[in-house]
């Protein structure tokens, strides 16, 4: 054998153990082995590649980028759902069903965790993934099939009687079955994601829902299929339901096909034991190893459910009842600050540990002066605490009653606590002026220096710069480039092949685009943005370096306080010496030419964009603009010609309509650009 017919036995026996292994967590062969199934897989498809199907194990990861996402419309809608916070809220909702069924006994429910991702649908035919997109405004989405192939979660056939669950319940494979269900990322792999990011400079996600999303939204599947997302299934839009009559049916059927189903889904007689069904995961919520908001609750008979219908933007036969926020008390044992690369004095709130949405917390920011007198936070002080978007530590308010009086008000120092040089204050935030002479600035620095977008060089990561730093081998950035195999083999871990590598990574950097150069170079309140606006301005840093505070501000993107900061950095001597011996060690000092607005169709035309945008991310929206000979700006003025309102937008959405700009939404954007 080695034709067609092992390579079909090969696709599903792998299917198989993939179910096995990601979506019961019980494998029933080693990954060696696992291996050898998958190798011989790929032998026989590279000496039959016409035999390749979509579907095929080894087609989930490897697509090249796509431009844009296309979009799918669903056949039936993805509704939003009505919301109850309370018990009396939940008793009222059951009551309308109730009204509108004209029937006064108790309604059988299916309640389930109500899983804090990323809504999406998958479509089948004859048992074969066929597509998939996320659930967009409901009516339409978008196609992100490619990367839902990387979630090794879902099946890409479904399972044949063969290999299907025996504990399910068997029912026959429909011709075409549309499938809903909630993509996220697990509490342990999120926080490992954002620890990875933080090495590699890259700014952390602010909760699992947002990874989710941004990674499922990627243009490169490759991307997608680096991050740790999953998949609980729990329901399905069209299909032929003729064989079912209640919802937990059709869940049943789904588990038994191959898909990953909840383990805390249940059968509630009536509203009382969804009350207490709520009740009990929330008291599970914090030991769950996914966020969880609150909990879905469906009529479960599909008759009721049709006789119920929807409005038109949610069913009348479901509703979510969600959890109060996770806080918990605890006590602010100690006060410290942390500098930061710019010298920022940040306060932060160390406390007794405490578990708050299953994740242990005993370190909370105070952001600053002000935030901190406004919650009058004090050492010793038993406090709130919760986590911000259910990830970020933060104090939420001061439990007042408890206090003794012996509670300690919290001062900033005037020196630096890590190089003792003074201290000022600059609006809002105290800085360090120890500048590189302070160890936090130098290690912070130098991380910028070498991160993702600003140098790229690989491989220098925390350890690496506090090794180099500590020991006196680098004193500033320019030092990166006298670097040799000899320094690093001198360090502890060092072996030749590291160094090399490294060495390598430095040495492939030294011809950065004039904006990476800028942002490296770590100027107070100058970040990516702004670096590319000073890049297109000045085009070199030459002319940057000379150009005065009036100059500076004639630049409709810079404000007095950062041509402030600008000027500083280049009259600053240390600054220039390493200008100096950046140059001297082979960087290249990039020419940009100036844009000039007119060589697109959006020619002298500027855009802000404010909000989220569902189907590009604004760093994208900002450069199809500048392609395009427009410019994209982050303030707003009466020199702005359109206001790009996503979802969520913020303030300048409302000083954009008192200054009477032209604000538009995503979908006119998408028509400007013709996407």
């Amino acid at each position: 054998m080695g034709g067609e017919e092992e390579i079909e036995g090969l696709r599903e026996e792998i299917g198989h153990h993939n179910y096995r292994y990601y979506v019961l967590d019980s494998p029933v062969i080693s990954d060696a082995e696992y291996d050898r199934l998958m190798r011989r897989l790929e032998e026989l498809e590279a000496r039959s590649p016409d035999l390749i199907t979509p579907d095929s194990p080894t087609q989930r990861v490897g697509a090249k980028p796509i431009e844009a996402f296309g979009t799918i419309t669903h056949t039936t809608p993805m509704l939003s759902l009505n919301n109850a916070f309370s018990a009396g809220e939940a008793s009222e909702l059951d009551e309308r069903i109730k009204r509108h069924l004209q029937r006064g006994d108790e309604i059988e429910y299916v309640a389930e965790p109500k899983i804090d991702g990323l809504a999406i649908e998958l479509i089948y035919a004859h048992g074969r993934f066929l597509n998939g997109s996320t659930r967009g405004d409901g009516y339409t989405g978008e196609d992100v099939t490619l990367n839902l192939k990387t979630i090794k979660s879902i099946p890409m056939r479904l399972l044949s009687e063969r290999f299907r669950n025996i504990d399910a319940v068997a029912h026959t494979m429909p011709e075409r079955i549309e499938v809903r269900g909630e993509v996220f990322i697990p509490l342990e792999a999120f926080e490992k994601l954002n620890r990875t990011r933080a090495v590699d400079e890259e700014p952390p996600f602010a909760n699992p829902r947002n990874a989710a999303a941004g990674s499922l939204r990627q243009l490169d599947p490759r991307i997608t299929a680096t991050r740790p997302l999953d998949i609980f299934c729990y329901g399905v839009g069209a299909v032929d339901r003729t064989s079912f009559t209640t919802h937990y049916e059709i869940l049943e059927a789904l588990r038994g096909w191959g898909f990953k189903v909840n383990p805390h889904i249940k059968i509630c007689r009536g509203i009382a034991e969804v009350i207490a069904y709520h009740e009990g995961m929330e008291r599970l919520r914090g030991e769950l190893p996914y966020e969880v908001d609150g909990i879905v609750v469906k009529v479960n008979s599909l008759a009721l459910q049709e006789e119920l219908g929807s409005l038109t933007r949610s069913p009348r036969w479901a509703f979510a009842y969600k959890f109060v926020p996770s806080q918990e008390v605890t006590v602010v044992k100690a006060i410290e600050v942390g500098v930061g690369r710019t010298g920022a004095l940040t306060p932060v709130a160390i406390m007794e540990p405490v578990k708050v949405g299953g994740v242990t917390i005993e370190r909370a920011t105070l952001h600053n002066q002000e935030e901190l007198e406004r919650k009058d936070v004090r050492v010793g002080d038993t406090v709130i605490v919760q986590r911000a978007g259910d990830v970020i530590p933060e104090v939420v308010s001061v439990i007042h009653e408890r206090r003794s009086g012996g509670e300690k008000p919290f001062a900033f120092p005037s020196s630096c606590p890590l190089c003792n040089a003074g201290v000022e204050k600059v609006g809002a935030i105290h800085y360090c002026t120890g500048g590189l002479s302070c160890p936090a600035q130098l290690r912070e620095t130098i991380r910028h220096f070498a991160s993702k977008r600003a140098m790229n060089i690989e491989g220098l990561g925390d350890r690496h710069v506090e090794q180099l730093v500590d020991s006196g081998i680098i004193v500033d950035v320019a030092d990166i480039f006298s670097l040799t195999t000899e320094k690093l083999l001198t360090l502890e871990r060092w072996g030749e092949k590291s160094a090399l590598n490294l060495l390598a990574a430095i040495g492939n950097s030294k011809e950065p685009t004039l904006q990476r150069l800028i942002y490296a170079l770590g100027i107070r309140q100058v970040g990516e943005h702004t670096a590319r606006v000073l890049a297109n301005e000045f085009g070199s840093i030459e002319t940057l370096m000379g150009a005065t505070v009036e100059r500076l501000m004639e630049v409709g993107e810079i404000g007095p306080e950062t041509a402030e900061s600008i000027v500083d950095f280049f009259r600053e001597a240390h600054n220039r010496e390493v200008l100096e011996k950046l140059e001297s060690a082979g960087i290249l000092f990039p020419k940009a030419p100036k844009m000039t607005m007119g060589g697109g169709d959006l020619a002298e035309k500027s855009f802000l964009f404010t909000g989220s945008l569902n189907s590009v991310k604004r760093e994208e929206a900002q450069r199809l603009v500048e392609e395009r000979g427009g410019l994209a700006v982050s303030s707003v003025s009466k020199r702005v010609d359109y206001v790009v309102a996503g979802e969520a937008y913020g303030s300048k959405y409302e000083k954009a309509k008192k200054l009477g700009l032209k604000i538009i939404d995503e979908e006119e954007f998408r028509r400007m650009l013709g996407l």
